[in-house]
């Protein structure tokens, strides 16, 4: 019995559907049995473009995404973590690497699709060891990859009956650049290049489709997938816009470069198939991998060029937040570990302005409601989770070096005081998201609460500072009042408390509201805690 039109149409999305979440399923168990240090493995071996390269071919493997991998690169941008230069060659493996899940689908094994699954499942539901579930995840995901693909072809195949879709298949042909849209646009719809691909293959396999046409949708997808960074951007930094440009001219000059050589490059994969007698799924994925190398290949020694040209079109500072140490020489670890400690302590200082500006801005958000507040509060919080990592390595690398008693003691109080400022930054994170559950449920907060909130965040910040310039200046009568102002910090938690507690007694607030206030009052007396115990680094011992 044969399916009608409407069957085959919801045959071809489910498969869709499928298909998309099987990628995302294997990509999530290949990066969980890689381990979750994506961000770091692009921090630490981007030096220069051409291990960027490198990098982002290995990481787009690893997540079966291109679109994740710059979107991480853009944020790493953002961050100050990574240049420009270092961030257009990941992007340009990420392009390459993405090939990868084309030349999977080359080999046929559609009708094992099923057994796969089950083997997937298997390791899933009857191992608790958490390595066999993430290749447990990788297995089933691969097999739904192609029972997608299986899906998809059933509901491909009427169109060869359809003289309309004949005609389009003609016409692109005949014009390259209606191929190159077309491909574009459902790659930016459905926000996976190795999705369109695979619908591709598909339709080059069944004969739909002529090489001369499938080409120019192959070199659309590209493009269409840049749309994923460009929305990363948005609301990002300078530095994050011009990555995500980049991208986005990487693939457009690809794409005008190999349209104008469309009919030697078609002549070359038809040349290639017959050499190594390749079937028409594998044709197509052999055609996007020298697509992308040779785009890279191509456009490499011009990195330096299109950074100029993206930061003279989108013109400013490159970062509004410094994530990466300025310090930390390691050089001076061996030299100078007294010099070294004294490097560290300048990195918590500028660690230190970070959590005041994150306290600032989460007062902001708390007074205004405006979400960018929010927004750079999380990201002033992650860059302080990230200078806490640095600095603590670095310390700890200072450690294995002979130390004076002095400098012992230094470095004990540097330990201490990182830890308290990084505390300080998971607390404006915990009052950010109170907020944001404040705003998410339209809890109103009333002017005798929010004026008591207010008197207390405004102390709590004076008091962070203090203790801030107390530990740069040693300035022991300083570090003294700091004392003396988390206890007034802590006398006005209880009795701030005590007002919230008549006021929903008295029916002026809801118990939910009270709960989310008194939780906003607890982080802020614990953020006290914290900047004396900073201070009393000081009154213990000038450092």
């Amino acid at each position: 019995m044969e399916l009608n039109w409407q069957e085959m149409l919801f045959q071809f999305l489910g498969g869709l559907g499928i298909f998309l979440f099987a990628i995302k399923y294997m990509g999530d168990g290949l990066q969980k049995a890689a381990g979750d240090r994506l961000r770091n493995i692009l921090d630490k071996f981007t030096s220069n473009p051409l291990m960027g390269v490198l990098v982002g071919i290995v990481v787009t493997v690893l997540i079966q995404s291109s679109s994740a991998t710059t979107v991480i690169t853009v944020g790493l941008v953002s961050a100050g973590i990574m240049n420009l230069r270092q961030a257009i060659g990941v992007i340009m493996g990420a392009n390459i690497g993405t090939t990868i899940t084309a030349f999977i689908i080359g080999f046929d094994i559609g009708g094992n699709a099923l057994p796969i699954m089950a083997v997937g499942a298997f390791l899933l539901f009857f191992f608790k060891d958490n390595k066999i579930q993430h290749i447990g995840e990788i297995v089933f995901g691969l097999g739904g990859l192609f029972l997608g693909l299986e899906f998809m072809s059933d509901g491909m195949k009427p169109l060869s009956e359809m003289a309309t879709f004949s005609d389009l298949a003609l016409t692109m042909s005949n014009t390259p650049i209606l191929g190159v849209m077309a491909g574009t646009i459902f790659t930016m719809i459905v926000q996976s290049s190795s999705a369109t691909v695979a619908i591709l293959q598909g339709l080059y396999a069944e004969n739909l489709l002529s090489l001369q046409s499938t080409l120019p949708i192959l070199f659309g997808d590209n493009i269409g997938t840049t749309i994923t960074a460009v929305l990363a951007s948005l609301g990002a930094s300078v530095a994050a816009k011009r990555a995500a440009a980049t991208h986005v001219l990487f693939n457009v000059v690809g794409m005008v470069i190999f349209l104008i050589f469309l009919t030697p490059f078609t002549l070359y994969i038809e040349w290639i198939s017959s050499v190594l007698d390749l079937e028409h799924k594998m044709q197509i994925a052999f055609a996007h991998g020298t697509f992308n190398i040779t785009n890279t290949i191509i456009q490499f020694p011009l990195i330096g060029a299109w950074a100029f040209l993206v930061t003279k079109l989108i013109p400013g500072e490159d970062v509004s937040i410094e994530y990466k140490p300025k310090h930390l020489d390691v050089h001076f670890i061996d030299q100078s570990p007294t010099i070294a400690i004294g490097q560290a302590k300048e990195e918590i200082l500028r660690m230190g302005a970070l959590s005041v500006q994150g306290l600032q801005t989460t007062y902001s958000y708390l007074i205004t409601n405006n979400k960018k507040e929010a927004e750079l509060g999380y990201q002033l919080e992650d860059a302080l989770n990230h200078l806490d990592q640095k600095i603590t390595d670095y310390l700890i690398q200072i450690s294995s070096q002979p130390l004076t008693v002095q400098d012992s003691t230094r470095h004990n109080i540097l330990m201490d005081t990182v830890r308290d400022v990084e505390r300080i930054g998971d607390h404006f994170e915990n009052i950010i998201e109170l907020i944001e559950y404040r705003e998410e449920n339209h809890l109103i907060l009333t002017e005798d609460a929010i004026k008591d909130v207010s008197e207390m965040f405004e102390l709590t910040i004076t008091t962070v500072a203090n203790a801030l310039e107390a530990f740069d200046t040693s300035d022991v009568e300083l570090a003294q009042s700091v004392a003396e102002q988390e206890d007034v910090i802590d006398k006005m938690e209880r009795r701030f408390r005590k007002n919230h507690i008549v006021r929903v007694n008295e029916g002026q607030c809801s118990a939910q509201v009270g709960i989310m206030f008194v939780d906003i009052l607890s982080n802020l007396e614990r953020i006290g805690d914290h900047a004396s115990n900073i201070a009393e680094g000081v009154l213990g011992k000038r450092i």
